[in-house]
């Protein structure tokens, strides 16, 4: 039997909210935390028991990250005046720079780092996701991993493997 979605949501919440800002960044990863959540409620009750929910939630959460993409391009707004980088959320002080570093990586390796060491997802899940091959998948996130141990001063994926699961 399956549980209330309620704890679907208390379970793997902090995880998909981590995915999502890592893959669209702080704002957008929060509507798009709050549309796949939407999205998982309605679909949960012809889920199969035996599914793997947070692969399942990755994926909803990816699809709403691709339709976020796509509206915030067709939607674009010229300002005159930008600040330099977004405000923090004191829920993610910790985490801060290395959301920063990982919103610095192209698309795919922002993808396959946050689907593998954020949500814990296998290579051939992604590959699924990112319409590629295992290989490719974990290509992307080594190079992904690598570009990121380049760049920083201090060991960021130590960060990742304390929240890898």
């Amino acid at each position: 039997m399956k549980p209330p979605f309620e704890n679907v949501v208390v379970q793997h919440g902090a995880t998909v909210l981590r995915v999502v800002r890592a893959v669209l960044g702080h704002a957008d990863g929060d509507d798009a935390w709050s549309e796949t959540f939407l999205a998982a409620m309605k679909a949960y009750p012809d889920l199969p028991a035996d599914a793997n929910v947070e692969a399942w939630l990755v994926t909803i959460a990816h699809r709403k990250a691709i339709d976020i993409t796509r509206a915030t391009a067709r939607r674009a707004i010229p300002m005159s005046d930008t600040p330099d980088r977004p405000a923090p959320s004191h829920a993610d002080e910790h985490h801060l720079e290395l959301t920063e570093a990982v919103a610095a990586l192209p698309p795919k390796q922002r993808q396959a780092v946050a689907y593998h060491y954020l949500a814990g997802l296998p290579y051939a899940d992604i590959a699924t996701l990112l319409d590629s091959s295992a290989a490719a998948a974990r290509r992307a996130a080594a190079d992904g991993i690598a570009t990121l141990r380049r760049s920083y001063s201090h060991d960021l994926t130590t960060e990742f493997a304390d929240d890898h699961h």
